[in-house]
């Protein structure tokens, strides 16, 4: 079959020994030719076993303290030819170039060296070069090669071997390059870790906790004023810039605690002048962020010398997708760009939002969808009155939301509410017309959906769906 392809030819060059010579013997016993360098190499020879040297294919030796070993055009040559492909195998044929099939390597312990050491030399020399570099060759030609990039996968590669004597199929040639894959992206983002560490923090989320930023700020924003930025600082600005990019009118909000502003991140989408700066300068905040300044409002704001000053930029380069780390791996995930218009709506109940409260019920999901989960979010004329966040029950969220907004002294009538997620029950919306609220933006989408309209509509209150859910964790 075309898929599966017999093992002829290994090259073998790995840091870790232990378990290969369970492998070396297998793969001498079904005649493949084993390519080496190095230690790996006179480990092969002291088994006993025929190993060709990567320098008598190559007719070049190792250099550099052994930097430079299997970087050259007749190793990657081999590995990286197409067995299809007429070209490729010419060019095989006219060099004297070997056909690699099997690539079995391992990288330098980088992550374990910077642990162990605080020599940047010897951390630099364990950066891999040509190990990184044939695992991504052999895994793009997963097509022809099998790669096996770390000892943990000799039992399996093991079993692969003994069970059709060398034979290997395109699956399983595949699930290996990913692995590899893996490995390598992995041990690339350790190495940017270390270097990252340029840009270390005072400390994480407590003080206890070290932390470092890895990326670029300077394209997200000019620092004019104030201490040095901390983990929850850009925490706080991250939430902040996600938030506002979501509007294009006038827009300022207020980031940090459930019940107070006290030191927490201001942020505007439009210019900040005087009058703004000489009413925000009376409470206590770290951090103020705008795409600019008037310079009236500059000399204000810049009075206290710890006080953060950032000037957005208008490309704000933010990442559209997600990585949360868990477990021994991370999570990936799209970013929520998902941003619902007035099209989006469907008016589910008897009595149709009019044009004003269109406008509030999509401010309001427009928060919510940047609230922590179980969220609900009760505003009137596009004012944020008061938010639930964080709640185990999405009554919960409601009851919080409206007792902050009474200690506020916040009038609900004629209010909107929106929620995250849809509503099981018809207990939020009989809660929510109870303290006022009328018009309702929710997803939609629970199998009681029908008894929470009935409710809306037996006491006149509005209530539209979105078809999109906003969970937030």
């Amino acid at each position: 079959m075309k898929n599966l392809k017999k093992i002829k030819s290994a090259l073998i060059s790995v840091f870790y020994k232990k378990n290969l010579e369970k492998i070396v013997r297998k793969l001498n016993d079904l005649n493949v030719q084993i390519i080496s360098t190095g230690g790996t190499e006179k480990f092969i020879k002291n088994l006993g076993v025929k190993v060709t040297s990567v320098e008598n294919i190559t007719s070049f030796p190792e250099i550099m303290d052994g930097r430079v070993k299997t970087l050259h055009p007749k190793i990657f040559g081999g590995i990286l030819a197409r067995n299809e492909n007429k070209n490729d195998k010419k060019q095989l044929e006219k060099f004297n170039i070997p056909n690699i099939d099997l690539v079995i390597v391992d990288l330098y312990p980088f992550e374990e060296t910077v642990r162990n050491s605080k020599s940047e030399d010897e951390i630099i020399e364990k950066i891999d070069i040509g190990g990184i570099s044939l695992i991504r060759a052999s895994a793009k030609n997963y097509k022809d090669v099998f790669v096996v990039s770390s000892q943990n996968q000799y039992l399996e590669f093991i079993k692969i071997l003994d069970k059709n004597n060398g034979i290997t199929s395109i699956e399983e040639r595949k699930e290996f390059a990913r692995k590899s894959f893996s490995i390598s992206s992995d041990y690339d983002r350790n190495i940017l870790n270390y270097f990252s560490k340029k840009n270390i923090l005072r400390y994480g989320e407590n003080p206890h906790q070290e932390a470092y930023f890895s990326g670029n700020l300077e394209k997200i924003f000019n620092k004019l004023n104030g201490k040095k930025i901390s983990y929850n600082n850009l925490l706080d600005i991250d939430a902040a810039l996600n938030l506002i990019s979501e509007f294009e009118e006038t827009t300022f909000a207020i980031l940090k605690h459930n019940i107070s502003a006290f030191g927490g991140v201001l942020v505007c989408n439009k210019n900040l002048d005087k009058k703004t700066a000489e009413e925000i300068n009376k409470i206590f905040f770290e951090v103020i962020i705008a795409p600019s300044y008037e310079e009236d409002a500059l000399e204000i704001l810049k009075q206290k010398k710890n006080r953060i000053i950032l000037v957005l930029k208008g490309n704000k380069n933010f990442k559209k997708e997600q990585f949360r780390t868990i477990l021994n791996g991370f999570l990936y995930q799209e970013k929520d760009l998902k941003t619902e218009e007035k099209i989006d709506l469907k008016t589910v109940t008897k009595i149709f939002p009019e044009s004003k409260e269109v406008s509030d019920l999509l401010f309001a999901n427009k928060i919510v969808k940047h609230t922590k989960s179980n969220a609900i979010v009760l505003a009137k004329n596009k004012q944020l009155l008061s938010s639930g966040v964080g709640q185990t029950s999405r009554v919960d969220a409601l009851k919080q939301a409206i007792a902050k907004a009474k200690h506020f002294n916040f009038d609900l009538e004629n209010s909107v509410m929106a929620s995250d997620a849809f509503f099981p029950f018809s207990d939020s919306v009989e809660i929510a017309y109870n303290s006022g609220i009328r018009f309702v933006i929710q997803p939609g989408g629970s199998i009681r959906d029908k008894s929470v309209i009935k409710f809306c509509d037996e006491k006149k209150m509005s209530m539209v769906f979105t078809g999109t859910r906003h969970f937030k964790h």
